[in-house]
């Protein structure tokens, strides 16, 4: 597996940035400070095939900016919406509706979008693998094959339309 790396170093600009926060930091132990923030690449290894050592990707933050106290709080909440995005988890009940975990429903804190969003991310994520089994299941028929695309299909409406249920319509 690549592993990542931060270079010590930061781009005059990020250092820019940093520089208010430098000595209450260093007075505060434990100290932590939030930040947006960009890196990019600037160096590769490559390990020679049959080598133990892994690839690394080494990166530089090239910009940051860190939030005043009145900016902390929206930018906190960006982070949960991102972590939330990227983490969101569920499963399919009997009727084939979606179900969000236990965690991922803690996390959303009862915001609407925040559900949505999470529920989304979490039928895509379903159905993406089952796809990804479809693709990999051998000699299935043309028949097999459309039947499983409906299925993903249907799936994926349901996802789309949420726990409504459109024979009310």
């Amino acid at each position: 597996m690549t592993s990542l790396r931060f270079d010590a170093k930061v781009s005059a600009s990020a250092q820019e940035a940093l520089e208010a926060h430098t000595r209450p930091v260093y007075d505060n132990p434990g100290a932590r400070r939030l930040f947006i923030g960009e890196f990019a690449h600037t160096e590769r290894t490559q390990p020679a095939p049959g080598s133990e050592k892994e690839p690394t990707a080494k990166v530089r933050i090239t910009s940051l900016e860190i939030p005043n106290h009145e900016q902390e709080g929206y930018v906190r909440e960006a982070l949960r919406f991102l972590h939330l995005q990227r983490t969101a988890r569920g499963t399919l009940d009997d009727d084939g509706q979606l179900e969000l975990d236990e965690h991922t429903l803690r996390l959303t804190g009862g915001q609407l979008s925040y559900i949505e969003t999470a529920r989304l991310r979490a039928a895509l994520s379903h159905w993406s693998s089952y796809a990804r089994r479809v693709l990999h299941a051998s000699n299935l028929t043309v028949s097999e094959i459309q039947h499983e695309l409906r299925t993903i299909s249907d799936g994926l409406t349901a996802a789309l339309n949420g726990a409504r249920d459109d024979s009310e319509e």
